[in-house]
């Protein structure tokens, strides 16, 4: 269920950046090609269309990104990762300590 929200989330960004790189703000874009006021959809309706369009995908994108955060394992669930498996089968460094002798050897002069 993770991954097909993370998919969603995915398309749902690319949408989002295609539909704001259509927009110009300052009258261009794909509205400017509608010039002539007799067509169906005209410069304000395709203005429309695209703000609307981008208000509901970052709608949608902030809900996924909500709902995404609600959907990971609960505390009931074991999800250990294997760095924290690993840290747990080490051997424990003070039993491991080496024999060190207990005594200072004296030197010998010959």
């Amino acid at each position: 269920m993770g991954s097909f929200i993370i998919v969603l989330i995915i398309i749902t960004c690319f949408l989002l950046v295609a539909v704001v790189l259509i927009q110009n703000p300052k009258g261009g874009g794909l509205s400017a090609q509608f010039s002539s006021s007799n067509q169906f959809m005209g410069v304000r309706k395709t203005a429309d269309f695209l703000e609307k369009t981008t208000w509901i995908l970052a709608i949608c994108l902030m809900v996924l990104s909500l709902f995404s955060s609600f959907n990971k394992p609960g505390e009931g669930e074991e999800m250990e990762s294997v760095i924290q498996e690993q840290i747990e089968n080490l051997p424990d460094p003070i039993q491991n300590v080496p024999n060190l002798p207990q005594q200072i050897p004296t030197p010998t002069n010959k």
